[in-house]
């Protein structure tokens, strides 16, 4: 990936300049300020900043790899005959490191709830797909995550949601409730909007498409 030389009225607009073009963040480059620049005195005598900002190897590979899925996604979204776009998006996931990032691609058009499917399982089952056709190419797991239209987004804040009014019925009756099967990541959503209820925890039971999440009082 190239190293661009960008120049703006301050370093810090040349960086972002930079970033954008590149598509990376502060944290996958490296940044030269080739000048400082200087402001100008009504208007006479200023001079912009100019830095070169090198992306680091190891976001060069992570870019390339995004790249190859939202190309594949592309693709199967036109054997589809779907009329849709992918676009590269900040991970959904929070809290973690870098290079353990998910690619997110989200998909927009019109018309997508076919994508979605009942509860989203057709929108998962396409990820298992996308995730198998990379994992293969690339000879390694690598997490990926889609979303159509912020489905997943709406999605998510209801989990949440739901999660703290279950909580408060746990808390006042002292009984368990047992939520419906969901996948890992919608699973995972519970686990985090509970993880620090002082009143109740949470487990998960069940195997493979049937695994729940089980919302109790915390022991005391």
């Amino acid at each position: 990936m190239e190293s661009p030389e960008v120049s703006a009225k301050t370093v810090e607009e040349a960086i972002q300049k930079a970033l954008e073009q590149l598509g990376l963040s502060r944290e996958e480059v490296e940044v030269t300020v080739l000048k400082k620049g200087k402001p100008s005195f009504l208007g006479l005598g200023g001079e912009q900043a100019t830095v070169r900002v090198t992306p680091l190897p190891q976001a060069t590979e992570e870019s390339k790899t995004a790249t190859l899925a939202k190309e594949i996604l592309e693709a199967l979204l036109r054997l589809m005959k779907l009329n849709a776009e992918v676009e590269l998006k900040p991970s959904l996931s929070a809290g973690e490191s870098l290079g353990t990032q998910p690619i997110t691609l989200e998909i927009k058009g019109e018309d997508l709830g076919i994508l979605i499917g009942r509860r989203g399982q057709t929108l998962a089952s396409l990820q298992h797909l996308l995730r198998l056709i990379i994992a293969r190419h690339q000879k390694a797991r690598v997490p990926l995550n889609i979303d159509v239209e912020g489905y997943k987004q709406r999605r998510y804040q209801a989990l949440r949601e739901l999660a703290l009014n279950l909580a408060q019925k746990v808390k006042s009756t002292g009984q368990s409730v047992t939520l419906e099967p969901m996948p890992a990541d919608e699973r995972r959503v519970i686990h985090l909007a509970l993880s620090i209820h002082p009143e109740v925890a949470t487990k998960s039971v069940g195997d493979g498409e049937v695994r729940k999440v089980v919302i109790l009082l915390r022991k005391r």
